[in-house]
């Protein structure tokens, strides 16, 4: 009789994705946005302290992948326990709040500390968060694409409050991730 086969399902791709920027940005929001299609209020919503770890599971073009997230504090007071979570990852996801232009303006930090943790080939996308606030808004759409042109990073804004965006920010990472085979 001849051996049978079983076809196994499909293994996911691992993708270990960060989320980083200034405290008070929307990280934390816009991971329990994506991962539950959940918003807390600000008044409700509290400072990540360390690093929050979600996993979430897509199919990306016919494809399954298991995201690793790690959502980390922005605190600098938490900023040396974050270094080795940037160890193996594949995607970040550098949020900052497009109603408070010091957020915006600490972004060449947070490019530094990619660049003195991170050694090999990794996709970024930057996200200007909140636009649900538009009224208050201090940082031009048009400067955050300049920027994240400069920096060779893809750019999306976003609001965790009405979801806009949010979805986009996630499967774009993980597309371009696909399309870079050396990442996975």
């Amino acid at each position: 009789m001849p051996p049978t086969t079983t076809t196994s399902p499909q293994q996911p791709i691992n993708v270990k994705l960060l989320l980083i920027g200034n405290a008070s940005v929307g990280k934390s929001s816009l991971l329990l946005r994506f991962s539950d299609e959940q918003w807390l209020p600000e008044d409700e919503a509290t400072a990540t302290i360390g690093v929050d770890f979600r996993v979430h599971k897509m199919e990306v073009r016919g494809k399954r992948v298991k995201l690793s997230i790690w959502d980390t504090a922005g605190q600098e007071r938490f900023r040396t326990i974050t270094s080795s979570y940037y160890r193996g990852a594949q995607g970040v996801i550098l949020v900052y709040d497009v109603t408070n232009r010091e957020t915006f303006d600490a972004l060449p930090r947070w490019f530094n500390e990619l660049d003195t943790y991170i050694t090999t080939p990794i996709v970024k996308i930057l996200v200007g968060n909140k636009v649900d606030k538009e009224f208050s808004r201090q940082v031009p759409t048009s400067e955050g694409e300049a920027y994240a042109e400069r920096m060779g990073s893809l750019f999306v804004e976003a609001s965790a409050k009405t979801a806009v965006g949010v979805q986009e920010t996630f499967r774009e990472v993980v597309e371009k991730i696909l399309d870079t085979p050396e990442l996975w």
